[in-house]
């Protein structure tokens, strides 16, 4: 069978047979789990059998632990008795014990499962505990209950994401400006009506699923269906989906399949006593890079845990999707480190996942299949031919890819050139590259580019000076210079570099400090574990220009439907260091020459008619220096070489964009 795949991208012709491969992998597992007729939502309701769940007359607690010989539930309720609560052993590696009186376990109450293995007690927390919470005193990890049969008020019926998406990547805990982990009860109401008002319409939230070091930026992943109790209540994050939802925002899981955390008290690692029960054994199951485990993609218990998991975050918090954390890693058996993806070769080779690939093919399905209008992004660097395209044309499902090599671009040039040396070319082709028919989410920067050992563009841009210039009355060269190629490589990578786009919560206003969290090594200080919001409220500071650029261009790229236009005609003029092009009705016009404005500058355009500015980020409200005058009127006619356009004033250093008015 000739998938879509091969007509889209002809490139993958001498590749047919390793596309035959992936759908072939794809069917045989989704019918070796499902048989004929089930869905894949009916088979990962995992979290539905396994863990605590109320009976008529008390509680049922079931686990998967095949390797193990004897297991027991202890906790608070029995005084931590080790012995006097024994599991019954059942088909399959399944332990079950049935604990009578309603009130004899009660939400709140610690628990832990009892593991026995060649004679070995292990103690453990249960695979499906929903929350995990550490001792203040002793820093043990323990389960506590929560009432399985809750019902929370939800008022989002009908919700459904806005078709492009435009996503405020966050971090709960370091949302708040206070030196301690933040609450989704602050974020609801401190940090949703700041997304509300720049324009957003999805949040992308990082680090929800437990993880028991905080500094691994929650990508260290123990507990998998546990919300982190660092932030609260399951109710509160709850809460703060419910509330976005009634501010039109959509709420993404920033998801991770791709590995866990070795833990062995407060993960999945050995759980049974054994390396093999999620995770593939010796070098094969272990990340040399990042310390952690990889999981057995070919075992069906674990495409049934993990596709519960997604089951569950959709379902129980009202998720409209994810970012998949990794994938990359996933794909390629040594993870991708140190490859250039440069032929494609390297796509379909012994190197690849093949079962790694199905389970992402099957997690997209589910997904859809739960919330057809459920967002899903890759993280993935290599280019993965595919990845974005529907499963039946022989792609992976995901709906978007991150563009990752957009902020490699914007690092190597503003580290590496001096202004007047940019290639425009380079830039323009780089923001423009993506595989035919799929979809990407463009971004100058996210948080790996906000961490400490790396720098933000303004970082980058003004160092030193943002802590001595960025007042409104004490002029310096390179702020202005900052300013200035901030906003218009913000405005040129969200125009360009994808369908969708996205931005870390700080970075639009210039956030003038890195991230770190507490650790050892700081101290275990909060100070750059936190968010400035009281430099971008301050007026007297430059950030609020930067904050209200970013407001400006994020209605931009909404009330011109900019990402879903195709880019029709542009002109580059790599002396002059301008880049002219048009999508859709609209004109931009970019000069980042460091020292030259252009009087009478020609600016073509697709017809005849008047047009007028819409947008200038030479504006003295977004920290310009007013240069333009954006009432004035321009006709473009025809020139004798039959050319239509206008000319017009074109600043150093500024972005204007031009729409026909008339």
């Amino acid at each position: 069978m000739a998938y879509k795949i091969l007509k889209i991208d002809p490139y993958l012709t001498p590749y047919a047979q390793d596309i035959e491969l992936r759908m072939d992998n794809y069917n045989r597992k989704r019918k070796e789990l499902l048989g004929r007729k089930r869905k894949l939502a009916e088979f990962a309701n995992g979290h539905h059998y396994f863990g605590f769940h109320r009976t008529r007359n008390g509680w049922v607690y079931r686990e998967w632990a095949p390797a193990a010989e004897e297991m027991y539930l202890t906790g608070d309720f029995n005084d931590w008795n080790t012995r006097s609560h024994a599991m019954d052993k059942l088909e399959n590696g399944v332990f079950e014990i049935a604990i009578k009186g309603r009130n004899t376990l009660t939400p709140g109450q610690k628990v832990q499962a009892i593991v026995i293995h060649q004679g070995q007690e292990l103690r453990r927390i249960p695979l499906y505990a929903t929350r995990v919470v550490q001792d203040p005193v002793t820093y043990q990890w323990c389960a506590e209950l929560e009432e399985p049969m809750a019902a929370f008020p939800w008022t989002d019926s009908g919700f459904r994401p806005q078709d492009t998406p435009l996503i405020y990547e966050c971090h709960i805990g370091m949302a708040q400006e206070s030196y301690k982990v933040g609450s989704y009860r602050e974020f609801k109401e401190n940090i949703l009506p700041r997304v509300k008002e720049l324009g957003y319409n999805t949040i992308q939230i990082m680090a929800i699923m437990e993880h028991p070091y905080y500094g691994s930026f929650g990508y260290q992943v123990s507990n998998f269906f546990a919300a982190s109790s660092r932030y609260g209540s399951s109710d509160d994050l709850k809460d703060l989906v419910n509330t976005a939802h009634g501010m039109d925002i959509a709420v993404l899981l920033d998801v991770v399949h791709s590995h866990a955390v070795k833990n062995t008290n407060e993960g999945l690692n050995m759980f049974d006593g054994t390396e093999y029960q999620f995770f593939h054994s010796g070098p094969k199951g272990e990340h040399s890079a990042w310390g952690t485990k990889l999981f057995n993609y070919g075992k069906n218990e674990v495409l049934h845990f993990l596709l519960s998991n997604l089951k569950y975050w959709m379902e129980r918090f009202h998720f409209d999707g994810f970012r998949f954390d990794g994938v990359t890693s996933m794909l390629y058996l040594d993870h991708g480190l140190g490859s250039a993806f440069s032929n494609y070769d390297m796509y379909f080779s012994m190197n690849t996942d093949v079962e790694a690939v199905t389970y992402l093919q099957l997690a997209n399905a589910l997904i859809h299949e739960i919330n057809p209008h459920a967002l899903t992004v890759a993280e993935d660097m290599s280019g993965m031919p595919g990845m974005c395209l529907k499963i039946e044309d022989g792609g992976i499902g995901f709906d978007y890819r991150l563009s990752m090599g957009v902020p490699d671009l914007w690092i190597k040039t503003l580290k590496e050139t001096p202004d007047e040396y940019w290639d425009m070319n380079k830039i323009w082709y780089e923001l423009i590259g993506r595989r035919p028919m799929e979809k990407n989410i463009g971004y100058c920067e996210s948080h790996d580019q906000a961490l400490v050992g790396d720098k933000t563009i303004m970082f980058r841009l003004c160092d030193a000076e943002m802590y001595t210039h960025m007042n409104k009355f004490g002029g310096s060269p390179v702020i202005d210079r900052g300013i200035a190629l901030h906003k218009m490589i913000r405005l040129l990578t969200s125009s360009l570099a994808g369908e969708g786009y996205l931005n870390f919560m700080g970075n639009e206003f210039g956030h003038p400090e890195w991230i770190d969290f507490p650790r050892e090594g700081n101290g275990w200080s909060y100070h750059y574990c936190r968010r400035q919001w009281s430099l971008v409220d301050n007026t007297e500071l430059r950030y609020e220009e930067l904050n209200r650029f970013d407001q400006m261009m994020i209605r931009l790229l909404k009330e011109e439907k900019i990402l879903t236009e195709t880019t029709e005609s542009r002109w580059i003029h790599q002396d002059d260091k301008v880049l002219i092009y048009n999508k859709g009705n609209v004109v931009f016009a970019f000069n980042f020459h460091p020292t030259r404005s252009f009087d009478g500058y020609f600016i073509p355009v697709k017809e005849k008619g008047t047009y007028g500015v819409i947008l200038s980020s030479d504006d003295g409200i977004f920290g310009g220096f007013g240069r333009v005058d954006t009432k004035y009127k321009y006709e473009a006619r025809e020139t004798a070489d039959q050319r239509v356009g206008f000319a017009c004033y074109l600043p150093t250093r500024s972005v204007l964009v031009f729409k026909k008015i008339g």
